[in-house]
């Protein structure tokens, strides 16, 4: 049973938090920054729900006393927060926390992060385990390899899936266009300079891991329904940032470096523009790694296409492509755009629309 220290000088929010949790979890308790270090001289707990505002010494000190002891830096911590400034909640993260709750507890919240925390960091856990048992048994390089990144691709898109009803098909279908266009570029030869067939292999299966940096926003900002206010939005706009450092994270020992760099470069860059004006960093044209300017297209297409909780899908494929189309050589990569217009009766096909281009109530999955 994994053990949760849970860190508060108020009383009633310790109560309650123990209350909620102690069922599933072995709960320990500190009131105060000192006691949270003087606990951790004998005890490794494996998540720490740690309050920002407590005398003496804050959470941020205590983080920051965690992160410089080689034995501590790795415990994941949630911070406990009563404030809505979403700049307090960008530091909670920026400060090394993988998540935050906000006060008063709302108790399927508060379990529904726990939860997903311990799933993230057990999950590294075991790949570090398959690693060495791998090494020891002398596993071949090419099969190691292999089913390290099938089991990233398939525990990462398992994560992502907890946040929202949506994005697991969103995880297969953008998948599936981002290799049709890796197939397309490769048979017409295009960007052959960068394009082998290894680095389309990469692409194809670093793919499910562009959005994996949603797990550090909040759900309250994430599944808003109405539209994003602007700080909100420059708060989601962080996770292509969470995203890379994620991927160097839980990869950065243990992947292949052409394989890494692919699946950091689509995490971070897949919501750059090809005219400079996207995110987070600006850059423009050809810039942009390759990678992230097909996942852009195949990112954008699928949330055209796709319902959401704020918005209606886009049908039948050839109205979303009139989208794209008119993103070609702005928001997109003038020569990947062009050709996935080129595309349209394979994606009709594997969307299940008739031909005739009616627009069908159809599972993407089918």
């Amino acid at each position: 049973m994994n053990i949760i220290l849970i860190v508060d000088d108020d009383t009633t929010s310790l109560k309650l938090a123990k209350g909620i949790l102690d069922q599933e979890y072995r709960i320990a308790t500190a009131n105060s920054g000192p006691m949270v270090l003087k606990y951790l001289e004998n005890n490794i707990p494996d998540l720490i729900l740690l309050d920002i505002n407590m005398p003496g010494m804050d959470g941020f000190e205590v983080m920051e006393a965690l992160r410089s002891d080689p034995d501590c830096e790795g415990i994941p911590v949630i911070f406990l927060t009563a404030s809505q400034d979403p700049s307090i909640e960008a530091q909670c993260l920026e400060s090394g926390a993988l998540d935050f709750v906000g006060k008063p507890f709302v108790p399927a919240v508060l379990k529904s992060r726990v939860r997903r925390v311990l799933e993230l960091y057990g999950y590294r856990n075991q790949l570090e385990t398959m690693v060495a048992t791998q090494a020891e048994e002398l596993v071949t390089r090419a099969e190691r390899i292999n089913r390290m990144q099938e089991s990233i691709i398939v525990g990462m898109a398992n994560l992502i899936e907890l946040r929202d009803n949506n994005t697991g098909r969103h995880v297969k279908n953008t998948q599936t266009y981002v290799r049709m266009i890796c197939e397309e570029l490769l048979e017409k030869k295009l960007y052959s300079d960068v394009l082998t067939k290894e680095y389309a292999d990469n692409t194809i299966k670093a793919a499910p891991l562009h959005d994996v940096g949603k797990i550090k926003i909040s759900d309250t900002i994430l599944n808003k329904p109405g539209k994003l206010t602007p700080e909100e939005f420059e708060v989601i706009k962080l996770h292509t940032v969470y995203g890379g450092e994620i991927v160097e994270d839980l990869l950065g020992d243990v992947e292949e470096p052409d394989y890494l760099k692919v699946a950091h470069d689509i995490a971070l860059y897949h919501h750059e523009r090809w005219d400079g004006t996207g995110y987070p960093t600006q850059i423009s044209g050809e810039e942009i790694p390759l990678c992230a300017r097909i996942m852009s297209v195949a990112d954008v297409f699928d949330a055209l296409y796709e319902e959401r909780v704020y918005k209606k899908g886009i049908r039948p494929a050839k109205k979303a492509l009139q989208i794209i189309e008119e993103g070609v050589g702005t928001q997109f990569d003038p020569t990947i755009s062009s050709l996935f217009l080129m595309m349209e009766d394979k994606l009709t096909e594997y969307l299940g629309e008739r031909h005739d281009g009616s627009d069908e109530e159809v599972s993407a999955d089918e």
